[in-house]
């Protein structure tokens, strides 16, 4: 149905995916819910009213409520999406509601994307490695203003996973690191305080897991909800990796 033939106030239909997978009982199904259409209502406001006025059980992942935490991320008619950040308006009457494919289903729309970052991050060693000794009480030295704005486009991620489920190869591949791994390659490749060179980088990511099983289809470019540039940042690594190979 078309948005813009709508009255002030749309009757909307939420089709959501049920399922626990702790209760053996539970069996995978659609479930309608149908409320009133408020002014500015978001996915996360709609969700809401749900939870306190139809469906008690229905469980869904918020914090932060201004896209900044990545909790609520799910499918939104079948593309990634943060529920905080999606205006009913800008959907159609029905709406269908599913959890992040990938991660480890919790219940419902609820998925534990935490448990899946965190082997990514230790897998890749996303933290500043440095045989210098830090003293809290020494200023830490400062860094070229571009740089640092490079090192922060970068760091906007807020690893909710949507480039995750948005992947064709982490769909395919379970070890594959994803674009949320590859960005954070790029990002502490660019920080001057990380000592690693590339040839060290290359032992993370230059093989089938990693920047090689990109296949490019740029589904996490299209939906990651903070618009960053993982289209450059894979492509340039893809490059770097290759030169590395070469090289050795």
């Amino acid at each position: 149905m078309d948005k813009t033939d709508q009255g002030p106030t749309r009757r909307l239909t939420l089709s959501i995916l049920r399922y626990n997978p702790h209760d053996p009982a539970s069996q995978p199904v659609m479930q309608d819910f149908q409320l009133d259409e408020a002014d500015g209502m978001t996915l996360y406001l709609a969700l809401t009213e749900i939870r306190e006025t139809q469906a008690p059980s229905l469980q869904f992942d918020f914090v932060c409520r201004a896209g900044i935490c990545g909790s609520c991320g799910m499918l939104i008619n079948g593309r990634p999406g943060l529920a905080c950040r999606t205006l009913t308006r800008d959907l159609p009457q029905r709406i269908t509601l599913a959890p992040l494919p990938v991660f480890e289903l919790i219940g419902d729309l609820s998925v534990n994307t935490g448990k899946w970052m965190r082997a990514m991050s230790e897998r890749l060693q996303t933290w500043v490695h440095s045989e210098r000794t830090q003293d809290v009480d020494v200023i830490e030295a400062p860094m070229e203003p571009d740089l640092a704005d490079q090192i922060y486009e970068l760091e906007r991620c807020i690893e909710c996973g949507c480039c995750i489920a948005g992947c064709g190869t982490a769909r395919m591949h379970d070890d594959f690191v994803g674009a949320v791994g590859l960005n954070q390659i790029a990002r502490f490749r660019l920080d001057p305080r990380d000592e690693r060179d590339d040839r060290a980088l290359y032992q993370l990511i230059g093989d089938d897991d990693g920047v090689f099983a990109c296949m490019s289809l740029l589904g996490c470019h299209d939906v990651c909800p903070k618009s960053l540039p993982l289209q450059t940042q894979i492509a340039f690594l893809r490059r770097q990796m290759l030169r590395t190979a070469l090289d050795d």
